[in-house]
């Protein structure tokens, strides 16, 4: 890079602006702009090596497409157009195998306008059609055989209108256009440049890349716009990039079109297609802007030229070129002109003056003095003129060679039809080279093969212009259509130079990416790729970026806390080891101790009054039966299994109908003795016989029944709850039918029921030790304990359930142990006093004092 920039201050490149400056010299602009190399056969070549352009466009009063503020500005780079028709003429007439004795020549005019193109045009047509000199216009008879005509369409189309009117075979070197391969509008024309099948699949390929999602789109309004535009929707709706903006120039461009700069800076990477005519004036305007914040991506080499404005910056430096796989011909840089060799070229004579201080003869404008030894093309910088072919190069010396191809099949087969005659040489109508050139355009590799196959590959060029006027094209990268998926696009992204604004790779989205653990939601009103981020659902994840949908994790898994990843849940229960199985395990484990305890003080008190009233067999029971009451809570700590879960309700369901049962047992033989007023004899019987103690058994055997259909018809089973807590599935037992398990839960509520009624009833009936309203108190903790437990059995789930279900186990038996054991205890272990006959009988003979007499 040093180099070139050390070249760009040697030379100092004069600008040419104007079509009049002080110090050039008056041979300059009198020198005719006509040339032509002999030949036994000619070439027309329309080729434009100036650009002509107006800022404003303002009209001549009387001139038509003539303007006040015309401007000439020379394009350097397009004197390449006129050595590669040189260099293949040269080839082919030194090649004894193709033309053998036909020597092939070139007619060359260069003009600035529409106008001027056609008038050109019509003149050289005039020509070959009465074959005789016009006014003003001096040339030998020559054998014109074709015309080569470009770069812009428009111009190939004005003049291709001329010639098919005699099937003059036409050639163009410009881009490929649809509209010039009408067979029927133009049956003479031959276009060399590929088409651009895979072009906008290139450039999407590049944007999806880069993640450029919200690209702007600047293209000429006529019919290549309008199809290309739709090419690009096409692919950027399948790979999801949206247009910020489309704005076609129009006909009538000025660099005072406001409007279609508005909205410019919503992008940073904008696409720019079209021909180098189409462009011109949006190109140099986007110069003149200084639009250093976009990087810009185009079809066409835009020729870097001097300007005064603007030194160190260049808008279009870091723009990316999208252009065909040429395969460059090594032997054209090799092709050195001078004056001397070529003075019939008026054009290399003016470049020789301007660059190398040459000046012009005082009697010959033809003739150069006082040139430097050491002037060469080869010696200039890119920016000014390339020693490698170009597209357009290449299209004019593979049109050369078409042409060439052609007259030499059409030569064969005029030699076997009819051999020449004394001497005369090669006698045809051009519109005859038209069947050969179809067949050449068929199969001949320097067309249509050629063309097939840089169809689908292009160079990917990065042009670097810092500081400007280096215009260094640097290839980058190479995109293939007929490579494999995944491999079309090659890039070396370390070699890429961007806008000086930028010093990484440029983003270009309408939105930030949605990182994992988010999802797009369209915004309405707007493009798809304007959107906002939301983030995922429970349990459901995005570890991409950009999606639409989060994923679901399985049962068996759960989300983390960003979203981006699904994590297999931790099986969990209440154990033994956890905080709250830890203590609600010690709690029974305590009571139980607690019960065997006052079991012991029962036994060892087994012959006192305390002991022996209210029936001692049944506290007896009764105690036993808390101690498994407190013991069946530990079926709901651990890890559940079949045989567990089936324990659990079973165990449940028959210990605290036992317990209610024997509470009954308690209560009912007061009652009868006081409460009911059947006959003394059945009472006296009911006592005698015992009746009571059946209560037990009776009531045991019910439970029993309904707990055997409840596991014959729907047992308790091992269920997951992968819901309940966040990364974890619970393992608990299922109660399999509700109705049986409700249908369990309704029969110990009907014993509570009984046996609060009982004990309610017998409350103040005159008894020694009378335990009535005790046991009416714990029935009360009984209903207070399971109507709170139904409500918050079923709204919670997992471990919680669970705790509650053991609670209310512990709770209701903690209280039946210690409404109808706790004072008993108290007075046999704090009040040995009151735990004697003595006491009893003093205490009975005050009460029959104070009973009301019947």
């Amino acid at each position: 890079m040093l180099f070139w920039i050390f070249i760009f201050w040697l030379l100092h490149i004069p600008k040419f602006v104007s079509a009049f400056t002080y110090n050039i010299s008056r041979c300059y602009f009198i020198i005719t702009e006509e040339f032509h190399h002999e030949g036994d056969v000619v070439v027309g070549a329309f080729f434009p090596l100036h650009t002509f352009y107006t800022e404003k466009k303002m009209p001549h009063s009387t001139v038509p497409y003539v303007y006040l503020d015309n401007q000439i500005q020379y394009n350097f780079k397009n004197y390449q157009y006129i050595l590669a028709l040189q260099f293949a003429i040269e080839e082919i007439n030194g090649n004894p195998n193709l033309l053998p004795n036909i020597s092939l020549g070139f007619d060359f005019n260069v003009r600035f306008t529409e106008k001027y193109t056609l008038d050109n045009a019509f003149i050289w047509l005039t020509a070959l059609v009465q074959r005789k000199y016009l006014p003003n216009y001096n040339c030998k008879k020559r054998n014109f055989t074709a015309a080569l005509t470009g770069t812009s369409w428009v111009t190939s189309a004005q003049i291709g209108t001329l010639l098919q009117l005699f099937k003059f075979p036409q050639i163009t070197f410009g881009p490929y256009d649809p509209l010039l391969s009408d067979r029927d509008q133009y049956p003479s024309l031959y276009q060399m440049a590929p088409k651009d099948t895979y072009l906008s699949l290139a450039i999407v390929s590049l944007m999806v890349h880069f993640r450029w999602s919200w690209v702007g789109l600047i293209l000429p309004d006529d019919h290549k716009g309008n199809k290309i535009v739709s090419d690009f929707r096409e692919e950027m709706e399948r790979k999801g990039i949206c247009l910020a903006f489309v704005k076609m120039i129009p006909g009538t461009w000025t660099s005072h079109f406001a409007k279609f700069w508005e909205h410019m800076d919503e992008t940073n990477v904008t696409i720019v297609y079209g021909d180098v005519d189409s462009l011109e004036g949006v190109m140099r305007n986007i110069e003149q802007r200084l639009l250093t914040r976009n990087v810009w991506i185009m079809n066409i080499e835009h020729h870097v030229i001097d300007r005064a404005d603007y030194f160190m910056l260049d808008s279009f430096h870091g723009s990316l070129i999208f252009k065909h796989n040429y395969k460059q011909n090594f032997e054209f840089t090799k092709f050195i002109v001078n004056p001397n060799k070529y003075p019939e070229d008026i054009y290399l004579l003016k470049l020789w003056y301007l660059f190398f201080k040459c000046s012009f003869a005082d009697i010959n404008c033809q003739v150069l003095n006082n040139c430097q030894t050491n002037a060469s093309l080869d010696i200039f910088p890119p920016h000014i003129f390339d020693v490698f072919m170009n597209a357009e190069s290449t299209s004019i010396y593979n049109g050369v060679y078409a042409v060439a191809h052609s007259l030499h099949e059409m030569t064969c087969q005029q030699l076997q039809m009819q051999p020449y005659e004394n001497g005369e040489g090669m006698v045809f109508f051009p519109w005859q080279l038209n069947t050969f050139l179809k067949d050449i355009e068929l199969k001949d590799k320097w067309s249509l093969d050629w063309r097939q196959t840089i169809d689908t590959e292009y160079d990917i060029l990065n042009l670097w212009n810092l500081p400007k006027g280096l215009g260094l094209k640097v290839k980058i990268g190479s995109f293939s259509a007929n490579a494999p998926q995944g491999q079309k696009l090659s890039l070396s992204e370390h070699m890429i130079q961007w806008p000086e604004t930028f010093s990484e790779i440029p983003q270009s989205v309408c939105s930030e990416s949605c990182k994992p653990g988010f999802r797009k939601v369209n915004l309405e009103g707007k493009a798809i790729c304007c959107y906002k981020c939301a983030p995922c659902g429970d349990n459901e994840i995005s570890n991409e970026t950009d999606v639409y949908q989060c994923v679901k994790c399985p049962e068996s898994y759960c989300a983390n806390k960003e979203r981006k990843a699904c994590f297999q849940k931790c099986v969990t229960f209440l154990a033994y080891d956890d905080p709250l199985g830890m203590a609600l395990a010690s709690i029974a484990l305590c009571l139980s101790a607690l019960t065997f305890f006052v079991i012991d003080i029962f036994g060892k008190h087994r012959d006192t009054p305390i002991v022996k009233a209210n029936n001692r067999t049944l506290s007896y029971i009764l105690l036993i039966t808390l101690t498994f009451c407190f013991l069946c809570s530990l079926n709901f700590i651990g890890q559940p299994n079949t045989a567990t879960c089936i324990l659990q309700q079973t165990t449940f369901a028959v210990t605290f109908t036992v317990a209610l049962a024997t509470v009954l047992a308690k209560a009912i033989p007061v009652v009868l003795a006081f409460k009911v007023s059947f006959p003394g004899k059945i009472v006296k019987w009911l006592m005698l016989s015992r009746g009571p103690n059946y209560i037990i058994p009776i009531c045991t055997l019910i439970q029993l029944l309904l707990c055997g259909i409840w596991m014959r018809t729907s047992s308790p089973f091992i269920d997951l709850d992968a819901h309940t807590e966040n990364g974890h599935i619970i393992i608990l037992c299922n109660k399999g039918s509700a109705v049986a398990f409700n249908s369990v839960l309704g029969y110990l509520c009907f014993l509570a029921l009984g046996s609060y009624t009982m004990a309610f009833l017998s409350r103040n009936l005159p008894d020694t030790f009378n335990e009535s309203k005790f046991l009416s108190f714990s029935m009360l903790v009984f209903f207070c304990v399971w109507l709170t437990f139904l409500p918050v059995f079923h709204s919670t789930k997992g471990k919680i359930m669970v705790a509650m279900e053991v609670f209310s186990i512990l709770a209701f038996t903690t209280a039946l142990l210690a409404f109808i054991f706790g004072l008993k205890c108290y007075i046999i272990l704090l009040r040995p006093e009151e735990n004697s006959f003595s006491h009893i009988q003093k205490k009975t003979h005050s009460r029959r004092k104070n009973f009301p007499k019947i």
